[in-house]
Order: structure tokens, then C-alpha cells, then sequence
């Protein structure tokens, strides 16, 4: 069974919300860099991703809207994950029961979403993402 490093990020309500290392985009950046980036700044890990397992759209309210671009990574061991980043709180190697078993403290319904589509072995080759039209 495949475990999936998860952080805890205390909101602005102090409560924990659990989900991958994730973050935003920044000008200039590739999602393929983004994502080493976040990961680097959640976790202290330096990794590449191997596949995009997938691409989800969510309206969390009325006014506020995400698109998750969810990243697969190989590693040949889970090492131990040092948050760089002040707003997490701890990092956590999940097998998917345990995650199922957060359900209420995820921190939107893509995190089960993206994690089983993963398991069921979705996603493409990261050649579909083109980033030859940013400004270096």
C-alpha cells in the first residue's frame, strides 16, 4: 500500500487541515518547478515529480474557486520530512486508511479525490505540460 507524505497547516480559525505539499504558482514559474519548490518549503525535501496523476477544478464557496495540479513522485525510501516553511506544523508519512480516517480535517475533498485516482494509476507523462512561453 502506498503511503503519501502529508503536512498539517493550522488555518486561520487554529485548527489543522490536512493535505499534500502544495502551494501556489509564482510568477515566472513552471508548475513543474512550483512543485519542487512547495515541496522543498513544506517538507525540506528535494524531489521530481515522475507523472501529473491529474488536473481538479473545486468551488470550495460562492466567491472562492481552486485548480489542483496533483503531482506523483517515486522516492526509494520516505525520508524524514523538516518543515522550511513556519505555518506547518508537522509532516506526516499516511498510508491511504489513515488518510481516509482525517476525512474531516482534509483540506478539501480533491485530497481523497486525487489520492484514488492515483491508486486506480491515472495520469499522464509530464510532456503534456508546456512551459515554453514563460519569461526567463
Amino acid at each position: 500500500m502506498p503511503t503519501t507524505l502529508f503536512v498539517g497547516r493550522r488555518t486561520n480559525r487554529c485548527q489543522v487541515r490536512y493535505n499534500q505539499p502544495a502551494g501556489h504558482l509564482e510568477a515566472n514559474e513552471s508548475l513543474i518547478e512550483a512543485c519542487i519548490r512547495e515541496v522543498q518549503e513544506e517538507c525540506g525535501l528535494t524531489i521530481r515529480p515522475t507523472h501529473l496523476v491529474g488536473i481538479y477544478q473545486y468551488s470550495a464557496t460562492a466567491e472562492l474557486a481552486f485548480l489542483r495540479f496533483t503531482f506523483a513522485v517515486t522516492l526509494e525510501h520516505m525520508p524524514t520530512a523538516i518543515p522550511l516553511d513556519p505555518k506547518i506544523k508537522a509532516t506526516h508519512w499516511l498510508t491511504i486508511d489513515e488518510i481516509e480516517a482525517l476525512t474531516p480535517q482534509l483540506r478539501s475533498p480533491l485530497v481523497l479525490t486525487s489520492l484514488h485516482d492515483y491508486c486506480q494509476g491515472h495520469g499522464t507523462n509530464l510532456s503534456l505540460i508546456n512551459s515554453d512561453f514563460l519569461t526567463r
